[in-house]
């Protein structure tokens, strides 16, 4: 059990941020645990010939068999929407001497030994740690910041904007019930249930803040590996199927007849916050199309909407959710 302890002023602090860097480095996981995040899936397989041209047997070499990767790979983010560089830049700022310690204790405690790879280059730690950054640089720029990130992103500040209502509503209790079944709020103590470690943990948060970044990549509530690093939480994101591809039309005819079809498919959609640009993405038509038939469901009032970082996310209204009745699609 991993406890994080919060003084009111703590709770006032603890605030929601996207981390491009965190989903890099943990998309590794799809590569060495496939079948782990089946949402991701059949994105990764389209993203694999251009894995393999990369250094991928070092990017491999980063993930232990537990699925652990190295904590100084995810630094803590300084804003709500992170810049891959300036995370990256942090990454690289790693001292040198402290590279082996990071490498050692994601491996050594389960009885496994440093992939070779890694061991061989801590003859010379910061020839390696240019190497690793470097190759982190590379793999987002030919398979992740091209196509899957833009997407990605909106799901993730669509996940944002939901907390955010959470929080507001219902208060952090509720919120922090919401995010995943491992995390207990009691008595000023946020417990994470740590089944990947025997380890526990008891951190007075102490001012620093605590941090919440939702991914794509973990099947539940995760912290770093050491106890040391400023406080931080990954979950589970929502609207991970919104990932998979193209939504089919909704089925509700008399919805249709009433709103038009374009129009009732979107408002289908807006169950969860989403952009111009990942609406037009799941529907197979341009963004300027789908602007058209947003501003006419927002002047009705059927939609809201609010800006997150670049993004302008959109969300059905009560009356929107009244309207459909919760329509589904086929």
């Amino acid at each position: 059990m991993h406890r994080f302890r919060l003084s009111l002023a703590d709770l006032a602090t603890t605030w929601f941020a996207c981390s491009p860097i965190q989903e890099a480095v943990l998309s590794l996981r799809m590569w060495t645990h496939p079948g782990f995040y089946t949402l991701q899936s059949p994105a990764f397989e389209r993203l694999r010939p251009a894995f393999e041209r990369l250094d991928s047997a070092l990017l491999l070499s980063l993930v232990a068999v537990n699925r652990w990767i190295p904590d100084f790979l995810t630094p803590r983010p300084a804003t709500p929407s992170a810049d891959f560089r300036t995370e990256l830049a942090v990454v690289r700022s790693l001292p040198p001497e402290q590279l082996r310690p990071e490498l050692e204790q994601t491996f050594l405690p389960h009885g496994q030994p440093l992939p070779a790879l890694l061991a061989a280059g801590l003859g010379d730690p910061a020839r390696l740690l240019a190497r690793i950054a470097d190759a982190l640089e590379e793999y987002w720029e030919a398979c992740l910041a091209p196509g899957w990130w833009p997407q990605a992103r909106t799901v993730l500040e669509a996940d944002l904007v939901y907390r955010a209502r959470v929080l507001s509503q219902h208060g952090a209790a509720a919120l922090f019930a919401d995010l995943d079944h491992r995390l207990r709020w009691e008595d000023g103590v946020l417990a994470i249930d740590r089944r990947w470690s025997e380890q526990d943990g008891d951190i007075t948060v102490d001012g620093r803040g605590l941090v919440l970044t939702p991914t794509f990549f973990a099947r539940g509530a995760i912290t770093m590996i050491s106890n040391d690093r400023p406080p931080q939480i990954s979950y589970p994101a929502r609207g991970q199927g919104g990932m998979a591809g193209p939504a089919a039309p909704v089925t509700r005819r008399a919805l249709e007849l009433l709103l038009g079809a374009p129009k009732a498919r979107l408002l289908a959609l807006l169950a969860e916050p989403a952009s111009t640009t990942e609406l037009a993405y799941r529907l197979g038509v341009t963004p300027g199309a789908v602007s058209q038939h947003l501003a006419v469901l927002h002047e009705t009032g059927l939609v809201t909407r609010a800006r997150h970082g670049r993004s302008v996310l959109y969300s059905r209204s009560p009356l929107g959710d009244e309207l459909t009745g919760g329509a589904r699609r086929a």
